[in-house]
């Protein structure tokens, strides 16, 4: 068993795991994905609660992309308990569904349409609404009907994927965004990248209240902001800022994206939960 990554954040408890390829990553990723999702189902036929289900949130780009795919192939795709699994939106630009900068596109084009997702499992932000800020409330309003917590609390997913822009922002929280510092709201409206443009995002005690988070870090353009986040250097930036209280953070690297890590990591087996 690994042993447990010493990030200079005493507030994170969480693992690091270098793979050597983009490939490797993104099979490192779809297993652990399956492991969680695989031992929930089984909590929960023991317990006779699987209409309650398993959620899961996930972000957009390159990298989640191949590691979607990945999970709706063989052999996951086969053992993956799809009719339990319920799929939202990390975030998503305030883009017509069909545009190719859609989250929700990339969502289906690699996950949704390619494995046996049942029609209700899948939860889109929708941007047909007249506005972010509609978009936000109505998602949030999804969210609370699912998970039916009191007020003042947070959802509980059982995993989140995130990736890790190379300005240290996590789902649509970007340095400076009013948005990163929504208390209560569990959906914020937002705005970033290059160009700017209109979001929609979970907020951070959102995402600090998950059971299971992973970072999939990919690419020599990530070493640097990826080093300063585990190193504790980088403790303004949003990424620093995911430290579930009840949860476990676990960063999957590849080689190049780890390259400015002094200390070297095992490789992850990709065979679900390490505990």
């Amino acid at each position: 068993m690994a042993d447990s990554l010493k990030t200079g954040r005493d507030d994170l408890s969480g693992r690091v795991f270098v793979l050597s390829s983009p490939e490797e990553l993104a099979r490192a990723a779809a297993g652990r994905l399956w492991g969680i999702a695989r031992e929930r189902a089984m909590v929960l036929g023991r317990t006779g609660k699987e209409a309650k289900g398993i959620s899961i949130a996930l972000s957009g780009g390159g990298t989640p992309r191949l590691a979607l795919t990945t999970l709706s192939s063989e052999p996951y795709r086969s053992r993956f308990p799809w009719n339990l699994v319920h799929f939202y939106q990390v975030d998503e630009r305030w883009v017509p569904p069909g545009d190719p900068s859609s989250n929700q596109r990339m969502l289906r084009e690699s996950l949704v349409s390619r494995a046996p997702v049942p029609p209700d499992r899948f939860h889109p932000v929708d941007t047909s609404l007249p506005t972010p800020r509609e978009g936000a409330r109505r998602y949030e309003e999804t969210l609370r009907r699912a998970f039916r917590e009191k007020t003042g609390g947070f959802p509980r997913f059982d995993a989140i994927l995130l990736g890790l822009g190379a300005d240290g922002h996590i789902a649509s929280l970007f340095p400076g965004s009013p948005a990163l510092e929504e208390g209560s709201a569990w959906v914020a409206e937002g705005e970033g990248g290059d160009p700017p443009v209109p979001r929609v995002t979970l907020t951070l005690p959102v995402l600090n209240a998950a059971s299971h988070i992973f970072f999939l870090v990919s690419g020599k353009e990530k070493a640097r902001v990826l080093e300063e986040v585990l190193s504790g250097r980088g403790a303004a930036l949003p990424a620093s800022r995911v430290s579930p209280r009840r949860g476990k953070v676990t960063f999957l690297a590849d080689a190049a994206a780890a390259s400015g890590l002094e200390e070297k990591f095992p490789p992850d087996n990709g065979a679900g939960v390490q505990g």
